[in-house]
């Protein structure tokens, strides 16, 4: 079953044109690598595939649902229920628990509190943090900090996790674990993961490699 359908994706900005009719579809339980230089793209098309920016062009459906469908507030709820995201840096509200911090995107999707956060003590158990729930950020080694934002980024249990860099600001031994993570959710969780990234060795690990070049998957 496919989450993602691309078809004939193009975005310039002004008279530069960076994606020029990109395709493609990924499956459930995928877990899919996009590499290419800086610059070809691949970071614009990550933002067009997690809905933050629109498409100059092309159709995106995700989940069996048309985007271009959409309105601007259908979109926000959409993401917010459907599509987790994994960033180089983590985001993580400061003033905040762990736990508190992997319950806000259930808190916004207004699920009952209770139910938020048996799915965050859940998550935060499978990825090693039981004994960090209760504390902020500051308190946290960066790999924990990266862990407590995967698992914010399930809590909503979404079709799709999009992660950009997700170990560009971890130590190597760090950025094994969590490469390692990924593909045990995808195991435990049946997770589709879509990893923009420079590290080949994550790119390697993953079912397919996609190459950006000239805004096109070569």
């Amino acid at each position: 079953m496919s989450i993602i359908t691309a078809k004939s994706i193009t975005k310039s900005y002004g008279t530069l044109p960076v994606l020029r009719g990109i395709e493609l579809q990924i499956e459930k339980s995928e877990i899919v690598s996009i590499v290419g230089a800086s610059g070809a793209g691949k970071t614009t098309l990550l933002t067009i595939l997690g809905t933050l920016d629109h498409a100059d062009g092309g159709e995106l459906l995700i989940d069996g649902q048309d985007i271009s469908k959409l309105n601007h507030k259908q979109i926000s709820a959409f993401r917010n229920n459907k599509i987790g995201f994994v960033f180089q840096f983590h985001h993580l509200l400061p003033e905040f628990s762990a736990l508190e911090n992997v319950c806000m995107p259930a808190f916004i999707a207004k699920n009952p509190k209770t139910e938020a956060e048996n799915r965050a003590k859940k998550l935060l158990a499978i990825l090693g943090l039981s004994d960090r729930m209760t504390h902020k950020p500051s308190e946290l080694s960066g790999g924990e900090q990266q862990r407590v934002a995967v698992a914010r980024a399930l809590v909503n249990n979404p079709a799709v996790v999009f992660a950009d860099e997700p170990s560009g600001n971890l130590d190597s031994a760090t950025s094994k674990s969590l490469h390692e993570l990924f593909f045990q959710l995808r195991e435990e969780l049946g997770q589709t993961f879509v990893i923009v990234t420079h590290n080949e060795e994550l790119a390697m690990m993953a079912d397919r490699k996609l190459v950006i070049k000239d805004g096109l998957v070569a």
